[in-house]
């Protein structure tokens, strides 16, 4: 097959099988960027054997159950092929499969480091030990010293590359994430999607899809609820995802009398998150910390569903020119009460289901960002 260029991309997880934000985006990225002209290793843990698409050529490192240093050395052997690949460009997505490629990464060809987030510091937030966060900064040291430049999907994060870790501004490219517009559409009417998951509808319905962990802010969300319904309002959140989480969020729901506001649904399967978009009033996002982008957010708009959010991270950059009034004035439960309380009494009236979708098709669809990324990743200065 004959091929004009060559792009190595270390990922993570294979997205299929384990969902999440920074998996999604890899897995898009590349199946946007592969073409005729593009061909792409992508390597990654957990991969199947073989790609549907014949311009992915996927290269499994280690087994996703296997310990952190077992994966580490696996990753290092399986990553060798990378020297003799003749690649154009080289795309690390995660640091610790990042180090494992290090010594075969070839000299003369440009390294691009996308950067998600701080691993050391989200470790640090979710209490790990400070050995096992000196050890991941040390990591992520090490491959950012080797990359030629890094592109981030937000200010925010560009600021902490900087920071925390003396990037120059000089060789960060900021780029945001894209959303499969294809997968995330306005194919059903509120009604409809509510029929299809068996939610209520006669009910205001937030939801959110979040890992259940302390940086996303779901407590602070449900004591904000539990403030609207002192208030009389009467609404309905919905709470996708898994995380350690789960059992304290459930007996602080109990706790503040919500059994009858707020389900929690465990693991959504992909192909019903659209459909919750669509069922919902507003996408609500409370994060505390660390919220790089926010690729929810695109998720809900191109399904027509507007979002509100707290001013962390990158996810004010999303939706400032859009509908800067669903930003809450800070993080904490009051100020996030308050912009639904807006919202609920008409006092910020909600973008309509085809100016989200406009929104999120115009300026973030895949085929523009991936021909962003692709230029920076291929450029030889």
């Amino acid at each position: 097959m004959h091929s004009s260029t060559k792009i190595a991309v270390l990922g993570n997880n294979w997205f299929p099988s384990r969902p999440g934000g920074l998996d999604r985006y890899i897995y898009e990225l590349v199946h946007t960027l592969a073409n005729a002209d593009t061909e792409i290793d992508l390597f990654g843990i957990g991969l199947p054997s073989h790609s549907s698409v014949a311009s992915i050529q996927l290269k499994n490192l280690a087994n996703p159950e296997a310990s952190l240093w077992q994966r580490l050395l696996s990753a290092y052997r399986q990553s060798r092929p990378i020297a003799s690949a003749k690649v154009d460009a080289v795309n690390i997505h995660f640091a610790l499969y990042g180090l494992a490629a290090l010594p075969h990464l070839p000299k003369d060809v440009p390294v691009t480091c996308t950067f998600h987030g701080p691993w050391a510091i989200e470790s640090q937030k979710e209490g790990e030990s400070q050995l096992s966060v000196w050890l991941k900064k040390q990591m992520e040291q090490q491959v950012y010293r080797r990359c030629d430049r890094f592109i981030v999907l937000s200010k925010a994060f560009g600021q902490i590359l900087h920071q925390e870790y003396r990037v120059p501004w000089d060789k960060i490219h900021v780029i945001p994430g894209g959303v499969d517009i294809q997968q995330f559409q306005t194919t059903l009417s509120r009604q409809q999607a509510r029929e299809k998951l068996g939610w209520p509808q006669d009910r205001f319905i937030l939801f959110t899809p979040r890992r259940l962990v302390h940086r996303m802010g779901l407590d602070k969300l449900l004591d904000a609820i539990a403030q609207l319904k002192a208030n009389q309002q009467d609404l309905w959140l919905a709470i996708a995802g898994k995380g350690p989480l789960r059992e304290t969020l459930e007996q602080q729901a109990l706790e503040l009398g919500l059994s009858d506001a707020v389900r929690f649904l465990g693991f959504l399967p992909d192909e019903d998150l659209p459909i919750a978009y669509q069922a919902a009033d507003l996408t609500v996002m409370p994060s505390q910390s660390l919220e790089g982008f926010g690729l929810v957010l695109l998720e809900s708009l191109a399904s027509g569903t507007p979002v509100l959010c707290t001013p962390v991270g990158g996810m004010p950059e999303v939706i400032a020119d859009f509908s800067p009034e669903l930003i809450a004035k800070n993080a904490s439960e009051h100020a996030i009460a308050a912009s639904l309380e807006n919202v609920l009494t008409d006092s910020v009236k909600l973008p309509d289901r085809d100016a989200c979708r406009d929104y999120a098709t115009s300026r973030f669809n895949w085929s523009t960002i991936a021909h962003q990324v692709e230029q920076v990743l291929l450029k030889m200065s």
